[in-house]
């Protein structure tokens, strides 16, 4: 008959047993997991830099041979001249393409370059209403743009872009046009930035 020693002994043994036991499971479900991760690093990298392009989370396409990308003046020749369009337009065109991309902002002469002008800034009545007076007001901007991609001239364009944000005909224009044209700028700058490296 077994002492009790020996019984407490032989517990020790087997409770040490399941713990290293345990500790190899863990170990091994941790490595499987490292595995896991790995893999999915290698996929994203395998997505992001693939075939001809870099694809960036923002969803653009863009040569990989693409390092910079110059944003020239947008002088303003609009019959009416808002005195700060152009440079609001010249410096959230670039922070957009710089931001949303890998590309580094150059002077002139980038791999990718845009270029061009405000055509037309003006304010129309809309929404009539039954005493023939305007409810609502409109606020237009138009910017000519010229892209050139040095690696695919296949995507290089020509192009006008429009956008507009109403306001009620009872403000004062000059009261509402710093957010309106804030606005106009950002959707205008992502109309631009989808046709030149995203192609929606």
């Amino acid at each position: 008959m077994r002492s009790f020693k020996e019984i407490k002994t032989q517990r020790h043994r087997g409770t040490e047993t399941q713990r290293r036991r345990d500790i190899l499971l863990c170990d091994f479900a941790t490595l499987r997991l490292l595995k896991k991760a790995c893999s999915l690093v290698v996929l994203l990298s395998c997505c992001l830099f693939s075939g001809c392009g870099i694809y960036t989370f923002s969803g653009a396409s863009i040569p990989a041979e693409a390092k910079t990308v110059s944003v020239q003046y947008f002088p303003n020749n609009a019959q009416l001249v808002n005195p700060l369009l152009s440079n609001a337009l010249t410096n959230a065109l670039n922070d957009m393409f710089v931001n949303q991309t890998t590309l580094q902002s150059v002077p002139q002469n980038g791999d990718l370059a845009l270029e061009g002008e405000i055509t037309g800034y003006s304010t129309a009545p809309i929404a009539i209403t039954g005493n023939q007076t305007a409810a609502m007001n409109r606020l237009t901007v138009t910017v000519n743009v010229r892209f050139t991609n040095k690696y695919d001239e296949s995507k290089d364009f020509e192009q006008r872009f429009s956008q507009y944000q109403d306001y009620p005909s009872s403000q004062d224009l000059n009261a509402v046009q710093d957010v309106l044209v804030e606005q106009i700028i950002e959707d205008l700058c992502q109309d631009i930035f989808n046709k030149a490296v995203v192609n929606w």
